[in-house]
């Protein structure tokens, strides 16, 4: 098989796997199940690229529409998601609603997509546990509670997946004695890619952080529940079968 072809292979099953979410009528452990794939294509994808490849790949733009105007809980992870993707992301605000755009490569690209939505399901499902398990809070301090909840979930998934980001890069470096370089090459190659778009980009004001009743420990630990554990390297089989 020539590197051309199994590339094209390889982006072929992340965009595949992408699409198996819980909206589309998976099942929790199969949405995480895909999820660990796509890591691991992922790993596999940046090994197998030369730095010819690298420079002539196109960087495309991922649009996730955010149903409205409002902040959301998710805010606080989307740098994060941007970071561990080798991706670029900003807020576009248009009349109909805003939505968060990540530009990078395609399947990075995809990729962040695909956690975006993974990380928005995961948080709204423990809140529901979080309210259900605590009854006797009611309007504000219902309100208040579930705002601290929340945020403490999103800085353990944000920490989490810089974790991850440093953990893979230098699973990559040790594999292969250019693996740095090649990553030095490909970020380049994104920075040069979005200076051509000439969009400017601005720091996100952050929200102070709110304890109430012990929700944001809660929160914190609830982002330890999410499944964003990545593979352990040398145990899976050929990836491209």
């Amino acid at each position: 098989m020539s590197q051309t072809t199994e590339l094209s292979k390889v982006k072929a099953r992340i965009k595949a796997l992408t699409e198996k979410t819980v909206s589309n009528g998976c099942t929790e452990a199969e949405a995480m199940a895909a999820a660990e794939m796509v890591g691991r294509l992922l790993e596999r994808y940046a090994l197998t690229m030369e730095e010819v490849d690298v420079r002539a790949a196109a960087c495309v733009q991922v649009a996730i529409p955010l149903g409205g105007q409002r902040r959301r809980p998710i805010d606080g992870c989307v740098t994060a998601i941007a970071r561990f993707c080798e991706c670029k992301v900003w807020l576009a605000k248009n009349p109909d609603g805003a939505s968060y755009v990540f530009f990078g490569f395609e399947p990075d690209t995809a990729l962040a997509g695909y956690l975006f939505s993974l990380i928005d399901h995961a948080i709204r499902n423990e809140l529901a546990v979080f309210r259900a398990r605590h009854p006797l809070l009611k309007g504000t301090h219902l309100r208040t509670a579930s705002t601290s909840f929340q945020q403490g979930m999103t800085v353990r998934l944000a920490a989490r997946l810089d974790e991850m980001h440093r953990a893979r890069d230098a699973s990559v470096a040790a594999q292969r004695a250019a693996g740095t370089a090649l990553m030095l090459v490909k970020q380049s190659v994104v920075e040069d890619a979005f200076r051509q778009t000439e969009i400017k980009l601005a720091s996100a004001t952050s929200r102070g952080k709110i304890a109430v009743n012990g929700a944001f420990k809660h929160g914190l630990e609830a982002g330890d529940r999410v499944n964003l554990n990545r593979p352990i390297p040398g145990r899976e089989r050929d990836l491209l079968r």
